[in-house]
């Protein structure tokens, strides 16, 4: 059913609009990693922490501290229904049917998020989760959804229905231009990716199903395991940046660092038999992955680049697959970040035929309202907020990226990974999202 998203906003009442609904209103790939976790690293202490890398937007001056509290304590009175877990126990997921053990989904029935920490430093909030790393680990998505849409909230406020209806009408109507953009392109693989920074839940919702009936077959699903359960979905996704942050925390010496991003990949191979190949190559800066990378890394399915220009990292990745001897046709690259219809174009026309190529869009597809409400820019417009892993047992947590500006840690843990893994490959570049 197509909901009136203006008036459900103007009519709104928290107990119809909770922001998150369900456990699994979260990105797929950690759920993954949470089973991999819970198996083999259930006694590792972790903090996560939130991190606004908009430095001109303040949190704490828009969203109010109450409505904060109130909805993350709402998600932590959460459960996974009885429903949820026989998808979970039933579904096949990329082609291998129980991908998730009964032993988990038994640990799984029963989990509820764990504590967290909110005060207000600087002048601005500071929201950590601290605890056993298969239980903060989720924490990530839900955090990440209910600060953003509590953002569009209170930028919305005081709005009139009419004007929520045109500015939503615009909102469609520059998506679905977009949309018809992606059509033109043959063999276009995309899914959704944007859980984590979007408007709202109906939003993406919304955007899910007109990418479902836009594109049809092209649109490949979506990393939000909720909806994928509810639009009839592949739900898309492998692993991310804290494995082998953690990996990497606790490490004795330097040169169990600079082995640390390969143990995370041998991990996973054990793990899911052989499934699920993907790297993700840029923790501590994808040349110097590359480099040292063992040659069985190239007989994995394809890298997801995450911090470089979309043309340089594609360009890397297929010279690297030719100087070891593999044929990059066969194999896969997923583009994930900051994309938008522009770039999506960009990389189509410039690696079709050269290598596999799929799209993880994201925050421009489920919170792109750039013009839609031009008295309301730039609060409107989204930030780049992330949930990063900041310590493993007692240790900071690091993460270099190909972009300088991405980088997270302590300044003298930084300085020591600079110095192990090089700064080979990394720049300064402008984030957006």
């Amino acid at each position: 059913m197509n909901i009136d998203i203006a008036k459900r906003v103007y009519d709104h009442t928290w107990k119809l609009d909770p922001i998150v609904r369900s456990l699994l209103d979260t990105d797929f790939y950690k759920l993954l990693m949470l089973q991999a976790i819970h198996a083999r690293h259930a006694d590792v202490q972790t903090t996560f922490t939130i991190i606004n890398r908009t430095k001109t937007f303040s949190l704490r001056g828009l969203i109010d501290e109450y409505e904060l509290r109130e909805q993350l304590d709402y998600a932590r009175t959460l459960r996974l229904a009885k429903k949820e877990l026989i998808w979970l126990a039933g579904n096949t997921f990329y082609g291998k049917k129980q991908i998730f053990s009964p032993e988990f989904l038994a640990w799984l029935e029963g989990f509820r998020l764990p504590e967290y920490d909110l005060r207000t430093v600087d002048g601005e909030y500071q929201l950590t989760f601290a605890g056993p790393w298969q239980e903060t680990t989720l924490w990530e998505i839900p955090a990440l959804s209910i600060i953003n849409e509590l953002k569009s909230r209170a930028v919305m406020k005081g709005m009139g229905r009419f004007e929520l209806d045109v500015m939503y009408a615009r909102a469609k109507a520059k998506l679905w231009s977009k949309i018809e953009r992606l059509k033109l392109l043959e063999g276009l693989r995309i899914s959704d990716f944007g859980t984590r920074r979007r408007h709202s839940f109906l939003w993406q919702k919304w955007c899910i199903e007109a990418m479902k009936e836009g594109i049809g077959n092209a649109f490949t699903g979506t990393s939000n395991v909720f909806l994928a359960m509810e639009n009839d979905l592949e739900s898309i996704g492998t692993n991310a940046h804290e494995l082998p942050m953690v990996y990497a925390a606790l490490c004795d010496d330097d040169a169990c660092l600079r082995h640390s991003p390969y143990r995370v990949l041998e991990m996973w191979k054990d793990f899911y038999d052989g499934n699920l190949l993907i790297c993700l190559p840029d923790t501590y800066g994808t040349a110097a992955f590359l480099s040292e990378a063992p040659d069985w890394v190239a007989d994995w399915t394809g890298f997801r680049p995450d911090s470089k220009p979309i043309v340089e990292a594609g360009e890397e990745i297929i010279a690297w697959y030719k100087k070891r001897g593999r044929d990059p046709a066969q194999k896969i690259v997923i583009f994930s970040d900051g994309l938008d219809i522009d770039s999506i174009e960009v990389a189509h026309a410039r690696f079709s035929g050269r290598i596999r190529i799929g799209y993880g869009w994201g925050t421009n597809l489920t919170n792109d309202f750039r013009g839609c409400a031009t008295h309301l820019e730039p609060l409107l417009d989204p930030i780049s907020l992330v949930c990063k892993i900041t310590g493993a047992n007692g240790r900071p947590a690091v993460k270099l990226s190909d972009n300088l500006a991405k980088a997270t840690g302590p300044q003298d843990a930084v300085e020591r990974y600079i110095r192990v893994f090089g700064e080979q490959g990394r720049a300064d570049q402008k984030i957006d999202v």
